[in-house]
């Protein structure tokens, strides 16, 4: 006889099979594959890169690479699964399975901090991943992600289920510190925490969820301990230094789209909206008020998701539980308790488990559709310059490259044999040079001084920018290879 297969199992089932699903995707992050060079880079020769091996512009140059062992993940999972450095093959399908597992990971810690009935956490969760999804992508950030689950999870358990694993966090801390600069998070979401608290205390002394001063204490020294075990890396103390250097290069917020304020007009951008409303509006309209730790979470993330698009994710981490709960007691309020069942007869248990089979079916041919040989390859000649490096790789261009910086992570892994120019790594470049950069392809200097500076001999950039129009009408410089997507100028000769 099966199992029995109850409404609320059920639904839980589907909720993280469809979720699974919506997570692979196709891998065409342009920042991917100068991570997965550098893992592969150290999977071969058994070391941390510590200076620029991949580049001529900063070769040798000291490289606090934070990402390392997120790198050795991505590489050892995308050669496992039979990657070989080419556009659509099978590593592609483990890359975006890993991020899948990821992602559903994450949002299973989030479920489980989110009250309420399973149809409102469903609910909850379906509106949280929608939220998050923008961002995900094979990156190490989705190791952060992961990671900012596990950390708001534990201090959830603190504080709503008197649960004590608080020793767990220096000891995440330490792994997310190997595993992504994103480790601040870990500490914003504790301070917000301990902000929370403190002011909870002076306005609500008497709630049954408030944590004593004791306890606050308590989290202040695990704060510290989480501190000192971040020195616990190949760079030692240098870590620690990262996420401020990141955040003060000034191109990041004027000229990559993840660092600047989320564009509205976007629809990929409305969950983030909706969440947001809809955890603050059933707070205010539940018999329940918020928690003040709650709002200094939900206030703290959503101000930094505004200032920059990539915090969305965190701030659907911390909202998704809120918005369960106080959804929860509107409900209840008004006597609408949507209760599973907790039996079902022999027949209807049939009829949840074919519907589950069905479901596990739809995911699986997502799934095989996303991850497909030729589906990944269509996606990456569209959205990746896959097409001009397997010409660069043929024609075999002789001297130094200048390239976009977009393109940049992608030449590294698919030409190898060619140092790149720039790339998605800008606390390697700084912001003086970045803005070289950006100052050549929009002709705000002369590019012939800046490509005579780092002896530029040949330019693959974008077959529409600006620069490419300039350079078309250069007769020192040559036209050898044009498709829709982008053009390689060579000097002519004797120029």
């Amino acid at each position: 006889m099966a199992r029995q297969l109850t409404m609320e199992r059920l639904t839980t089932a589907i909720l993280f099979i469809l979720l699974f699903a919506m997570a692979a995707r196709t891998p065409i992050d342009t920042d991917t594959w100068w991570h997965l060079r550098s893992g592969e880079y150290q999977l071969q020769n058994g070391t941390v890169i510590g200076s620029d091996l991949f580049s001529h512009t900063a070769y040798g140059q000291p490289w606090i690479n934070h990402s390392w062992l997120s790198q050795d993940v991505m590489a050892l999972v995308y050669r496992l699964t039979g990657g070989h450095g080419e556009a659509g093959d099978s590593g592609n399908a483990g890359l975006a399975l890993l991020t899948a597992l990821l992602a559903t990971a994450g949002m299973v810690m989030v479920f489980r901090c989110s009250p309420g009935n399973v149809y409102v956490r469903a609910f909850a969760i379906v509106l949280g991943a929608a939220t998050a999804a923008v961002f995900w992508s094979p990156r190490p950030q989705m190791f952060t992600f992961l990671f900012s689950a596990v950390v708001y999870f534990l201090l959830y358990l603190y504080k709503w289920e008197h649960i004590d694993r608080l020793w767990l966090i220096p000891i995440v801390v330490m792994l997310w510190g190997n595993m992504h600069a994103g480790f601040a998070i870990a500490f914003i979401l504790m301070f917000g925490f301990l902000v929370g608290e403190a002011v909870g205390h002076l306005f609500d002394p008497l709630s049954e969820t408030r944590i004593a001063w004791k306890g606050l204490g308590k989290l202040l020294l695990v704060m510290i301990v989480a501190a000192a075990a971040l020195v616990i890396n190949p760079f030692g103390l240098e870590m620690l230094k990262v996420p401020f250097a990141t955040v003060n290069i000034g191109v990041l917020q004027n000229f990559i789209q993840e660092w600047a304020s989320p564009n509205f007009h976007e629809q990929q951008t409305w969950p983030f909206i909706f969440l947001l409303l809809g955890s603050l509006g059933f707070a205010g309209l539940s018999s329940e008020r918020i928690d003040w730790t709650d709002l200094a979470l939900i206030a703290g993330t959503g101000f930094l998701s505004l200032l920059a698009g990539r915090n969305i994710a965190l701030f659907a981490v911390v909202a998704t539980p809120v918005l369960s709960r106080h959804v929860s007691v509107f409900l209840a309020d008004r006597g609408w308790n949507l209760r599973p069942s907790t039996r079902v007869s022999p027949r209807m248990n049939r009829l949840n488990w074919a519907l589950l089979i069905v479901i596990l079916l739809v995911g699986v041919v997502k799934i095989g559709y996303a991850v497909a040989p030729a589906t990944v390859r269509a996606a990456q000649i569209e959205y990746l310059p896959v097409e001009v490096t397997e010409y660069i790789n043929e024609a075999r261009p002789n001297g130094k490259m200048f390239n976009s910086y977009n393109w940049g992570g992608y030449l590294m892994f698919g030409a190898p044999e060619y140092p790149i120019y720039v790339d998605g790594r800008t606390d390697l470049y700084g912001d003086e040079f970045l803005r070289e950069y950006l100052n050549t392809v929009f002709l705000q200097e002369d590019y012939e001084v800046v490509f005579d500076k780092w002896g530029v001999d040949w330019v693959v950039i974008e077959a529409a920018s600006v620069l490419s129009s300039a350079m078309r009408q250069d007769p020192d410089w040559v036209v050898t290879y044009e498709d829709s997507m982008a053009v390689v100028f060579q000097r002519a000769e004797g120029a």
